[in-house]
């Protein structure tokens, strides 16, 4: 049961026990209060005291779950969650329905932004992380992916870059999003034509500069010290079938010091891509 909550609310094994000890507080919390409302009309048990009961029960939930989830950590997850039996309870829909999206990851190290994303969209809405994607069956972000209940596919080079095999692997997910994260290989053309404007990455520059084949990490931040550029940042684009040329989305910047070093620029990098990357994908997807 507890494994199907975990997937079903996209959540690791401690957010679920926040989860279930809000539900249990929050539950609590709302019927000492409501005995305590009852005492002061001075109504004596019988029928239409337990009826009041309910109604005052069923009416401070809402904020009593509210309140224990602040200290818990849980406000944003109790919030939509909320928000989603409120809209099933009255019927309401947006005129215009957002598209429900199923997003891949594509990585092929550590997972230090997959992991950022996946943790801001744990809380229930439009998004969905389907599924992880990586050409490295040692990555650490298969870990990451493990913990947090998302399925993946390993691929392989030759397949992937000469082939449409792996198209009907994410249409199997449902696919209809991917995202870039420290992805290291070319995207071919029957993805991207698949996927029109569907596929983002994100560099670890201010393009046009520094990009290319074989520009990626460490490589790209001694380019940028060589070049003695004062300034250094992400840049958040759309793919096509050339390397770190697609359209661009969004920027962001941070200055280079005169001693800085890749380790050190990097670590500004990084900075920016965890701050920035899951709230541009929120926001290109909730247009």
């Amino acid at each position: 049961m507890f494994e199907k909550l975990k997937a079903h609310w996209k959540v690791n094994g401690l957010n679920l026990l926040l989860i279930i000890t809000t539900f249990a507080l929050g539950g609590s919390l709302c019927g000492f209060m409501g005995r305590k409302l009852l005492l002061l009309t001075g109504l004596e048990k019988g029928f239409f005291w337990f009826l009041f009961y309910m109604i005052l029960v069923t009416l401070l939930w809402p904020f009593c779950v509210l309140i224990i989830s602040i200290p818990l950590g849980q406000f944003s997850f109790f919030k939509k969650y909320i928000m989603k039996i409120w809209k099933k309870m009255t019927g309401s829909k947006k005129k215009n329905s957002v598209t429900p999206y199923r997003v891949a990851i594509f990585a092929s190290g550590a997972g230090s932004n997959a992991l950022k994303i996946i943790q801001h969209f744990k809380v229930p809405c439009n998004i969905t992380l389907a599924l992880i994607v990586c050409n490295n069956p040692k990555a650490g972000v298969l870990e990451i992916a493990k913990s947090n209940n998302i399925p993946t596919l390993i691929i392989e080079k030759d397949r992937f870059l000469n082939g449409d095999i792996y198209l009907s692997k994410l249409k199997s997910h449902q696919i209809n999003f991917i995202v870039l994260a420290g992805f290291l290989w070319k995207v071919p053309a029957v993805l991207i034509n698949a996927f029109p404007k569907k596929i983002i990455n994100i560099h670890p520059a201010l393009l046009p500069k520094h990009a290319g084949a074989g520009m990626y990490g460490n490589k790209v931040h001694e380019a940028v010290i060589a070049a003695k550029d004062s300034e250094s940042g992400i840049s958040i684009h759309y793919v096509d079938e050339l390397y770190d040329h697609g359209e661009i989305i969004f920027q962001a910047k941070c200055m280079v010091e005169a001693n800085e070093t890749a380790q050190t620029l990097a670590q500004k990098i990084h900075a920016l891509e965890h701050q920035h990357y899951p709230h541009v994908i929120e926001n290109l997807l909730k247009k």
